[in-house]
């Protein structure tokens, strides 16, 4: 499924294109994981302040010539979802669940599995937006990623560090690929209790998860099924993973071969070597 990286890259394919854009339509396809919560035609007038994001979700700021802020609509791609934003797309196909129609473009979301969900809040603090957002954990690239309070949160923690990584309350948006990657470059077995990672080896955790993030930004996420940008380009950050879907090749770093597991029923990669404590 689309993870942080490849929201981000989302985001900033089309969010300077779209900003002050008027909406002229929204039209809706078969019903996504939760409701839109207002009338599409509601939306018609407002315009796009901006587009940020918020873990895995992508947060469309709304705004009406009367008021600073008229809500937002906040966009998750599920576990197949991509977003496509151009001047002008075809016609909606069955697969094509949300279509905005703007003054500089048509952003559509395409959905096969159905997963993915468009949700009108009338505020980021309303009950909609809180129910999705409220639980978050810390935004790993911001400036509040704290390496001392990021020690302090996993040593509350008696389960394995991928899993406490992967629940997304300390630090959000660290998916499977990304948690795998930065355990290897932190040197940490994904196993071990989160409350047993010392200082220094949490602040290399904490180091590596900010690397391996930005890093898969820089190549455009990963594309290890259908994931794109809203421009259609696919990421390349999966061609130079380290241990995510290697299980049984040779690790880069030591040559003995990569180990899969599972935990919690996702696939978990690693270097027993490399990766001792």
């Amino acid at each position: 499924m689309p993870e942080l990286p490849e929201v981000e890259v989302t985001r900033l394919s089309f969010a300077s294109r779209i900003q002050g854009a008027a909406i002229r339509s929204v039209q809706m396809g078969k019903a996504l994981r939760w409701p839109l919560g207002i009338d599409p035609d509601e939306l018609q007038g407002l315009s796009v302040a901006a587009v940020r994001r918020r873990g895995k979700y992508l947060l469309i700021d709304l705004a009406a010539e009367q008021a600073r802020s008229r809500g937002l609509l906040l966009v998750h791609l599920g576990m197949s979802g991509s977003l496509n934003f151009a001047h002008s797309l075809a016609e909606a196909g069955k697969h094509d669940h949300f279509t905005m129609v703007t003054t500089r473009g048509t952003l559509r979301l395409n959905d096969p599995r159905r997963f993915g969900a468009v949700v009108y809040a009338s505020s980021e603090h309303d009950a909609p937006a809180q129910k999705l957002l409220g639980s978050l954990g810390v935004e790993p690239l911001s400036d509040d990623f704290d390496a001392a309070a990021f020690h302090a949160a996993l040593r509350q923690r008696k389960s394995a560090i991928k899993q406490v990584l992967l629940a997304g309350d300390i630090v959000v948006g660290v998916g499977n690929i990304y948690c795998s990657e930065a355990l290897f470059m932190a040197g940490i077995r994904p196993t071990v209790r989160a409350c047993n990672i010392s200082g220094p080896r949490a602040a290399r955790l904490h180091q590596a998860i900010r690397a391996v993030l930005q890093a898969a930004v820089q190549q455009g996420g990963s594309t290890l099924r259908d994931f794109s940008s809203a421009e259609g380009k696919t990421g390349y950050f999966q061609l130079q993973a380290q241990v995510y879907g290697r299980a049984g090749e040779p690790c880069r770093a030591c040559a003995l071969p990569i180990t899969l597991l599972r935990q919690g029923q996702r696939s978990t990669f690693y270097c027993a070597h490399c990766q001792k404590y």
